[in-house]
């Protein structure tokens, strides 16, 4: 049973389930409501009753960590969850159809992805304007094109294979050649890469809250504490340190789990199968041999 899991990247694999077991569990875990403030406790260091300390407004600041996970989790999970759905309809449909519905959705995907996901997210949010749901749909909007490129890319290279005109000729059905035989192959790539993409999304989050445009007071996320800390960062540099931290740790795992799932996930099996189909040909070219040598 081990063996399953001795292979794994828990360097990496670590850091995420312990963010995503806080994010989960965290509304058991954190002694204080993040947003109670006890002005007879401001900007004090971990002690028995605040573990980390709290911040000027006297707010427990290991309960703003933990509360700042979740909400981070959540807006990340649903950003990835629909993009991806976008992104694998229109990509798969793309790639699918072809012809001139292909070009025109290329075209349009090409010119999504020629422009900083950042930079599309900030114009949308000046368009809609700040906060939480504005971000998710800012993010969502900035980030479906490139699994839609990598869905449509996939599905192009399925159908030319055998077994999908082999599949037509016995009669199925195109959403049965599709949900059956394109649409796992799809899965595999563009979840791998939404593993990785899943740090940057982080990221992205904390950064527009850094800038005021994503979640706001007095809900708590790791780039808006950032923003509060700034102006105590000679006096108490916790408030910037731990959130910095925090996000640091999660952005390189999420970067690091990702790279691990695309370099091992395909190259494994396909070096068995090579190696397996050589050592084959060897067999056959030494009995060949043995067997021209006992005619001569």
């Amino acid at each position: 049973m081990l063996r399953k899991f001795s292979g794994l990247p828990w360097t990496a694999i670590a850091p995420v389930l312990i963010f995503i077991f806080l994010a989960v569990f965290g509304s058991w875990i954190v002694p204080y409501d993040p947003g109670a403030q006890d002005y007879s406790a401001l900007l004090q260091g971990p002690s028995s009753v605040h573990w980390l300390g709290t911040d000027y407004l006297g707010r427990d600041l290991f309960s703003r960590l933990v509360t700042g996970a979740r909400v981070s989790l959540v807006a990340m999970a649903i950003v990835l969850s629909t993009a991806l759905l976008i992104g694998v309809v229109i990509g798969s449909f793309a790639g699918y159809v072809g012809g001139v519905v292909e070009q025109v959705m290329i075209s349009i995907i090409d010119i999504i992805l020629a422009l900083p996901s950042l930079v599309i997210a900030l114009a949308l949010i000046g368009i809609m304007g700040t906060g939480y749901w504005s971000m998710i749909a800012a993010l969502t909007f900035a980030w479906w094109a490139n699994y839609a490129r990598m869905s449509r890319a996939v599905v192009a290279t399925e159908l030319q294979q055998p077994y999908i005109e082999a599949a037509r000729v016995m009669g199925a059905s195109h959403l049965w050649i599709y949900v059956r035989h394109i649409l796992p192959h799809v899965l595999s790539l563009v979840v791998v890469y939404a593993s990785a993409d899943a740090g940057a999304l982080v990221l992205s989050i904390a950064t527009l809250s850094f800038l005021g445009l994503g979640v706001q007071p007095p809900m708590p996320e790791w780039g808006q504490m950032l923003v509060d800390g700034m102006s105590y960062i000679e006096e108490y540099p916790l408030l910037v340190i731990l959130p910095g931290l925090a996000l640091t740790l999660v952005v390189v795992s999420f970067n690091l789990l990702g790279e691990a799932f695309a370099l091992n996930k395909v190259p494994r099996p396909i070096a068995r199968r090579l190696w397996r189909r050589r050592r084959a040909e060897r067999a056959a070219e030494e009995v060949a041999r043995d067997k021209s040598e006992g005619r001569a």
